[in-house]
C-alpha cells in the first residue's frame, strides 16, 4: 500500500509533458493572432502601394502629353490599365473599380453647377424662372453634381478613385464570422497642368413658364 501511494504520489509531481500540453492549449488561439496580425499589415502595405501608384499616375496624367507605356483608345483607359500593373504584383486575384471625374475648380467639388443668374434670389435652380447656369458637363441639364467624366483638359481638377477588392492573405477570417475578401480604396485629387486656356463652359437657361 505504501509502495502504492508514493507511485501515485510521485506521478502527481511529475510534470514531464506539460509544456507541450500547454503549447497545444494555446496554440490555435495563438496561430489565429499571428495570421491576422500579417493579414492586417499585409493589408497596410497594399494600401500604401495602392497610394503611391495612384499619386504617380495622377501626376504623369496631369501633363499634356502624358507618357504612358500602355495602350489605349483615350487616356482614362491608359490611367486605369496602368494603375492595375503598377498593383498586380502584389495583389492576388484583385479587381478593380476606377472613378475618374473632373471640375472646374477645386470649390466646384460635390457642388452643383453653379448659378449665373438666380431671378427669384432664393439660392437654388428652378427651370420655370428662367434660371440660368454654368453647363460644366455639356449636357443641357441642370445637375446636382458639377462634375463630368474623365481627366478633363488644361486646368481642370481631376479625382481619381481606385477600390479594389481582394482575398485575404489567410482563410482564417471565415472562423470569426468575416468576409473571406477586403476592400482597400485609394483617392487623390490633381490639378492638371496651364499648358492650355481652361476651357468655358456654356451658359444655359431654363424656359420661363
Amino acid at each position: 500500500m505504501k509502495i502504492r501511494n508514493l507511485q501515485l504520489f510521485t506521478l502527481g509531481k511529475n510534470e514531464s509533458g506539460m509544456a507541450a500540453t500547454e503549447f497545444g492549449l494555446i496554440a490555435l488561439p495563438f496561430a489565429l493572432i499571428l495570421m491576422g496580425a500579417f493579414d492586417l499589415g499585409y493589408q497596410m502595405y497594399v494600401r500604401s502601394v495602392l497610394e503611391g501608384s495612384l499619386a504617380d499616375v495622377a501626376r504623369t496624367a496631369s501633363l499634356e502629353n502624358p507618357n504612358f507605356t500602355l495602350a489605349g483608345a483615350t487616356l482614362e483607359e491608359r490611367v486605369e490599365k496602368t494603375m492595375k500593373q503598377k498593383i498586380n504584383s502584389i495583389a492576388r486575384n484583385a479587381t478593380y473599380t476606377v472613378s475618374i471625374q473632373n471640375f472646374a475648380s477645386f470649390s466646384g467639388i460635390g457642388k452643383p453647377e453653379k448659378l449665373t443668374t438666380d431671378v427669384n434670389g432664393n439660392g437654388s435652380f428652378d427651370e420655370s424662372d428662367g434660371d440660368c447656369w454654368s453647363d460644366l458637363d455639356g449636357d443641357g441639364l441642370y445637375d446636382a453634381t458639377a462634375g463630368r467624366a474623365g481627366v478633363g483638359g488644361a486646368s481642370d481638377v481631376v479625382h481619381y478613385e481606385i477600390l479594389m477588392t481582394m482575398p485575404r492573405l489567410f482563410p482564417m477570417a471565415k472562423l470569426l464570422g468575416a468576409s473571406d475578401r477586403y476592400q482597400i480604396s485609394a483617392s487623390m485629387l490633381f490639378r492638371s497642368q496651364p499648358y492650355a486656356v481652361q476651357e468655358v463652359p456654356n451658359i444655359v437657361c431654363g424656359v420661363v413658364s
